[in-house]
């Protein structure tokens, strides 16, 4: 029936069925970030987000076309449709999202499901605004149902799959509009589009599902009947402590609300509304100061969502669910079954080791976790998955943790410290840790970040769980995770060190500059010493034994671990990362646009400037959340130089002396520039600080960096496809809870 495609006030208004009432008004944001336009609407019933995309008068037209994407969290669901001007002169054609009588500019929707055919009985919810054309256009290719399969054709090779393009149908409707619906794989759920004339004009269906529009306002819908989440409102995601971050910072808390649910905490907005454990766990751990604890908290709905998706098998933690639709597709083309079972993505092998360091900060570190341990552990986990529902919490997390055991004991055995004894990528697999894009960490098998920071830390809060009695039937791991770690931490940074002399690193510096035609001052003359950094890995694509590309992630070691025994090494460790971080690029890390993930400058072989681009996700380009941790991480070191009792990160409570590295005033005074220049560069960018990832542009006339949407970046050479950034990532709000520490500056 047509009423059910109608906004929730006019609804009410003829009598027809109405969503539950709210007991406090929507939530809604704006968020313009050209050639992007950002809506997020959210109240109790629903949560959705709306992007217009249109091109710019300095838009890569082969990039950037006008296009409407609809998200919703539930499900990972959505709808995308690309637009063309009628007339073919492309950049011509211009799209927008106005105010209008039916939202300001979204409202809600919502219909009975019974006002539709179909077996099921959830109702449909939706979104509706005004979208307006500057001239005639074309839809040419919708796409309805899931987010993955919208991410397969936005970040593919403009990939459409005809089991699910083919079950698109579109008509036309009397009051001079069309609609495009389509049901999905489950026989179930269906996603409904239409889109009518808001005062005069025409939509015309023509082959293949398109739809021609005459220039003008028309009302679009976007509804779907999928069970909806649970989402925690700004005060029930942050601690009461914290609830005046509200007021501060309503932006911020509001995006933190959006990506937050009772079950689990979603990674971003809107490509990645979903699950990603290691997502949650790394902003969970940034966030802990400021994020709500004890039951129906947003820390607990963390830590759940990762125990109810490990592997029990092997005691793999999920990297990412696939769900809704996806799941069903994935189900019947991988094992030739019809099922809407979710799966999980167990390839990452960072994953793992997040979970008992978040663990013990809660339920060993806090207080209000230290009461809830026992309630919480005892749970079922058989909620994600029920073959998993003869097991508790309890039982799972030992279950990673003896994973983790199992891998660190090779490395840590008498004489043991051997390459192959390191924690590898597993087999078939090109990515493993957050650098997971085909050329993240270029090729290595033996990743920087979990062998010399991951595996220790997990280790030691291995240890504290077992001290704690966590693991009844493993008592042993309170003595044994304290010496394999101590292994760990002392002897993994020497396999990816790399020492370049200081005229090798000119040298390499000044062709890198020239090769990428960097217009900027290449600030060779910064390098006064020998260049040390860490390799991104081991056993590189083209036979390199190291991935010889600087990076942040020093970023690891600094927030997770307090070493204790290798004084000398801990010193030239926050020397060199200090001394990185001071350096501007292309010489170091440092742009006035934020401190760049990755800098090929020193890699000898080609591959490096052509792999690790402006364009490339992980290329040198700036990411929020490592800019937090390294902040945070270098704080919390020269916080060891104020106390004789520091326990961060060690979590046995021993007194813990001063480190050298603090009596050297040289070194220690270079930690406490690198901290405020990166401080510096932070709070110059606080526009770009919630979003996933950006790159820069480089202006001559003002000697200057400046922020840059990636997605407007070219791609790197031989890849298909550009990578756009989300506008609100879960890690990237963690500046809520990291600030500057005034008293190093």
């Amino acid at each position: 029936m047509w009423w059910h495609l109608l906004p929730l006030s006019i609804l009410a208004a003829l009598g027809a069925a109405a969503a539950p009432t709210c007991s406090s008004a929507p939530s809604t944001l704006h968020l313009p970030d050209a050639p992007y336009d950002n809506f997020f609407y959210s109240d109790c019933n629903t949560a959705v987000q709306v992007v217009v995309t249109t091109p710019q008068p300095d838009s890569n037209l082969s990039l950037i076309s006008p296009r409407l994407v609809i998200a919703w969290p539930a499900g990972n669901s959505g709808v995308c449709t690309y637009f063309a001007p009628q007339n073919g002169v492309n950049g011509s054609l211009g799209i927008e999202v106005v105010n209008s009588t039916v939202g300001t500019p979204l409202a809600a929707t919502y219909g009975d499901s019974n006002t539709t055919s179909g077996n099921d009985t959830t109702p449909f919810y939706g979104v509706t605004g005004t979208i307006r054309f500057n001239s005639s256009a074309i839809l040419t290719v919708p796409i309805l149902g899931s987010i993955r399969t919208i991410r397969d054709f936005v970040e593919g090779p403009s990939l459409l799959r005809p089991q699910i393009q083919d079950s698109i149908n579109a008509s036309s409707l009397s009051n001079g509009g069309a609609l495009l619906e389509r049901l999905w794989l489950d026989n179930v759920t269906s996603t409904h589009l239409n889109f009518t004339p808001a005062t005069s004009g025409s939509v015309t269906v023509g082959k293949n599902n398109t739809l021609t529009f005459e220039a003008g306002d028309y009302i679009f819908t976007a509804q779907f009947n999928y069970p909806q989440l649970k989402q925690l409102s700004p005060a029930q995601v942050l601690t009461n402590t914290s609830t005046g971050l509200i007021q501060q910072d309503p932006e911020r808390t509001s995006a933190l609300s959006f990506l937050s649910y009772s079950t689990k905490l979603l990674a971003g907005a809107w490509r990645f509304l979903t699950y990603f454990g290691r997502d949650s766990m790394i902003s969970a751990l940034l966030l802990e100061p400021i994020l709500s604890k004890g039951e129906n908290g947003a820390m607990e709905a963390v830590i759940a969502s990762v125990l109810e998706r490990i592997n029990r098998t092997d005691g793999s933690v999920c990297h990412e669910e696939t769900i809704g639709d996806y799941a069903t597709w994935l189900n019947e083309n991988q094992y030739g079954l019809y099922s809407t079972e979710a799966q999980c993505d167990y390839k990452m092998v960072d994953s793992d080791f997040y979970l008992p360091v978040l663990m013990n900060k809660y339920f060993v570190e806090d207080p209000v976790g230290r009461t809830r341990a026992g309630a919480f552990l005892n749970t079922s986990a058989g909620a994600f998955n029920t073959s998993n529902g003869d097991l508790n919490y309890l039982q799972m997390a030992a279950i990673n943790a003896e994973r983790i055991m199992n891998l660190a004991a090779p490395f840590a055995g008498q004489s043991n410290q051997t390459k192959d004894n390191l924690v590898h990528l597993k087999d078939g697999q090109i990515v493993g840790e957050w650098r997971d894009s085909t050329y993240g960490i270029g090729g290595g098998r033996i990743p920087y970040d979990v062998n010399t920071a991951l595996m220790p830390a997990a280790l030691r809060a291995i240890a504290s769980l077992a001290r704690n009695d966590f693991f009844a039937n493993q008592t042993q791991w309170a003595e044994l995770a304290d010496e394999y770690a101590q292994v760990w931490e002392d002897e993994t940074l020497s396999f990816f060190r790399v020492t370049v002399p200081e005229s090798d690193a000119k040298q390499l510096v000044s062709s890198y500059a020239q090769t990428i035609d960097f217009t900027g001052p290449n600030k060779t003359d910064t390098i006064d010493g020998d260049v040390i950094y860490h390799a991104l890995a081991l056993d590189g694509n083209n036979n390199q034994s190291q991935v010889l590309v600087m990076n942040t992630d020093d970023c690891f070691r600094h927030f997770l671990l307090n070493t204790t025994a290798s004084q000398h090494q801990l010193t030239a460790f926050m020397n060199q990362t200090a001394n990185n971080i001071r350096r501007t690029f292309p010489a170091g890390l440092l742009t006035d646009a934020g401190m760049i993930v990755a800098n090929p400058a020193y890699g000898k072989d080609p591959v490096y400037a052509a792999n690790w681009t402006r364009g490339a996700y992980h290329g040198t380009v700036i990411w929020s959340w490592p800019l937090a941790m390294m902040a945070k991480g270098l704080e919390q070191q020269l916080g060891r130089c104020e106390t004789t009792n520091s326990s961060a990160g060690h979590s046995n409570h021993a007194r813990i002396r001063i480190p050298d590295f603090c009596q050297d005033a040289t070194v220690y005074d270079n930690v406490k520039t690198a901290y405020n220049a990166l401080w510096d560069s932070i709070e110059a960018n606080q526009a770009q600080l919630s979003q996933e990832v950006w790159s820069w542009t480089y202006d001559s006339s003002n000697d200057q960096f400046l922020p840059t949407p990636l997605g407007v970046m070219p791609p790197p050479p031989g890849s298909s496809s550009q990578t756009e950034s989300d506008i609100r990532q879960l890690w990237s709000l963690t500046f809520l809870a990291v600030t500057r520490n005034t008293s190093f500056r």
